[in-house]
């Protein structure tokens, strides 16, 4: 059982970046793959990032590439998500999934936070 809590989230104004983060409970942390994925209201939960449990393989979703950044410290249970460059179209809650398999599909993750609210104004 893996439980996570989201943190870092706010109003920002459009260019500015934040960095979300993702404390874990367990000692098995560097066993799961970490994600990140967000939902704007009335749209579906989008794919964000995702990361193998050693931290060398990163995915990201085409939409954040080049302006997201996501890293993780097993030490301290920890997975990061640097925002930058951000778009009012980045506007949606952030959610950190922990499961077996990096990637985009949000079935594969099997435990979930509940989110931090990122606000970007134009």
């Amino acid at each position: 059982q893996v439980q996570l809590l989201e943190s870092g989230g706010g109003l920002v104004q459009a260019g500015g970046s934040l960095r979300l983060s993702c404390a874990a409970s367990g000692r098995t942390f560097n066993t799961y793959a970490m994600a990140w994925f967000r939902q704007a209201p009335g749209k579906e939960r989008e794919f964000v990032s995702a990361i193998n449990g050693g931290g060398e393989i990163t995915f990201y979703a085409d939409s954040v590439k080049g302006r997201f950044t996501i890293s993780r410290d097993n030490a301290k249970n920890t997975v990061f998500l640097h925002v930058s460059s951000l778009k009012p179209e980045d506007t949606a809650v952030y959610y950190c999934a922990a499961g077996s398999v990096p990637g985009s599909n949000w079935r594969s993750f099997a435990y979930w936070g509940q989110g931090t609210q990122v606000t970007v104004s134009s």
